[in-house]
């Protein structure tokens, strides 16, 4: 099948650049990523036990998902989606599962598959990094070759808090290039780091990418930096600590918020925020079932909000199935970027359409897979069909999310020819994207970086 055909069935064809409306200027975009925080940790989510007043109120003042995914089930992947608007599936093993420390200093995504900021920058974009990078560490895949022009953050996976070193001792805070000393809590940083980037821009357009390192572990709480983690305590914690990562982000994301209504810039900035992968062992990912690291959709199901003052209706909710690269491809389009018809072109959907209430939700196709040593599993959602095969055994089945949203019932038997039509659907989209993923590879062997 054509890659324009194929791209066609799995709803990724409507990409092309919108017009704003009453905007005189281009749009500032701002996406704000948590980490394996659960679906249910936010309070406009349900939360039971944290307060995320600011959070709440970013989806009081626009619209909700109910059905929004994560393209990967841990880290990287989805970063790796994001930048690129595309299944992380078409670069390479090492990209579509987590990057860890040894190959994180050896690979990462090259500078040529990204579209986010490269694309935005003939706009007149300034564009900043500011936080958990995770695509890979060694120069030659760093934010400032990708088109970032400022950044600051962590490059590895995760580190501990207060001393923001990894767990071998090794130093992991970069201000751009160079290893930076800072005193204080990494959620903090990153806060106060957004909003100076945020105060110190003219009338040009900017975009800024800010993934937090909360709530991965090490669990450590503000106001402690007796919490220091080693190698022996990295991943020790409990809720309570969970819970005060998490109220932490919420302060960093009000404060970031705040610092947009200073300049005047609410009405002309698109903020979105979500999550990488489900929740972890700490979080918590009602209704769903299963976390982080599978395709249930307790791993892969998260919490997103996207607000735009006078584009996207305060108070709404949307059933709207969209995964991490839409929102690429969404900024793209409120930016009026020019979508790339060649091998860049985003399998991502741009949703503004459909949150401004101009269009019903699109029936989207999405594919997922795991192939690495600990856990093989495919999926694909359909409207509201989603077909999960396990390695054991090679179980199927097919579950019906608008009345069985925890994954009990297993109704292969009963639509045999459902079952079909959904696997079938995965074995193309798995052909198709390998046959790029070695391309890729082979490319990437011939030029060492």
């Amino acid at each position: 099948m054509q890659r324009r055909q194929f791209l066609a069935t799995m709803g990724g064809a409507a990409v092309a650049p919108a017009i704003v409306r009453g905007q005189t200027r281009r749009p500032n975009l701002i996406f704000m990523l948590s980490d394996d925080m659960g679906y249910a940790d936010l309070g406009c989510y349900g939360a039971r036990d944290i307060r995320t007043p600011h959070l709440d109120g970013m989806a009081a003042h626009g619209v909700r998902f109910s059905d929004c995914y994560s393209n990967g089930a841990v880290c990287t992947p989805t970063r790796v989606a994001f930048l690129t608007g595309r299944y992380q599936q078409r670069f390479g093993k090492a990209l579509e599962w987590a990057l860890v420390p040894a190959n994180n200093d050896v690979t990462g995504l090259h500078p040529r598959h990204s579209v986010l900021p490269s694309l935005l920058k003939p706009l007149g974009y300034r564009a900043a990094l500011v936080g958990k990078w995770h695509v890979g560490s060694l120069p030659p895949y760093r934010p400032k070759q990708h088109g970032f022009d400022e950044s600051f953050g962590i490059f590895r996976g995760n580190a501990d808090m207060y001393s923001h070193q990894y767990r071998d001792d090794s130093n992991d805070l970069f201000l751009d290039d160079q290893p930076a000393r800072r005193e204080g809590y990494l959620t903090e940083l990153l806060a106060e780091r957004a909003v100076d980037f945020i105060q110190r821009q003219g009338n040009d357009p900017f975009f800024l990418y800010l993934p937090f390192n909360a709530v991965h572990w090490p669990f450590q709480e503000p106001d402690r930096p007796d919490q220091q983690r080693n190698a022996q305590t990295w991943t020790d914690g409990d809720r309570q600590i969970y819970r005060r990562m998490t109220e932490s982000m919420d302060a960093a994301v009000g404060a970031v918020l705040d610092a947009l209504r200073r300049k005047g810039l609410d009405d002309n900035t698109l903020a979105v925020f979500t999550n990488d992968n489900g929740g972890e062992r700490l979080s918590d990912n009602r209704p769903f079932f299963h976390s982080k690291a599978t395709l249930y959709e307790g791993g892969i199901r998260v919490p997103a909000i996207a607000r735009w003052p006078g584009q996207i209706p305060a108070g709404s909710h949307t059933e709207q199935v969209a995964a991490t690269f839409d929102f690429t491809a969404t900024f793209l389009a409120a930016a009026g970027a020019s979508i790339p018809t060649d091998e860049r072109r985003p399998d991502g959907i741009n949703l503004l359409p459909t949150l401004r209430g101009e269009a019903p939700p699109a029936e989207r196709t999405l594919c997922w897979r795991i192939e690495n040593s600990n856990r093989r599993q495919a999926a694909v959602r359909k409207g509201n069909w989603k077909w999960i095969r396990e390695p054991a055994g090679n179980h199927e089945m097919l579950i019906d999310l608008s009345r069985d949203p925890g994954e009990r019932e297993n109704l292969s038997y009963q639509h045999p020819d459902k079952l079909a039509e959904l696997r079938a659907i995965y074995e193309r989209w798995h052909q198709e994207v390998n046959g790029q993923a070695k391309g890729e590879g082979e490319a990437a062997n011939r030029s060492v970086v």
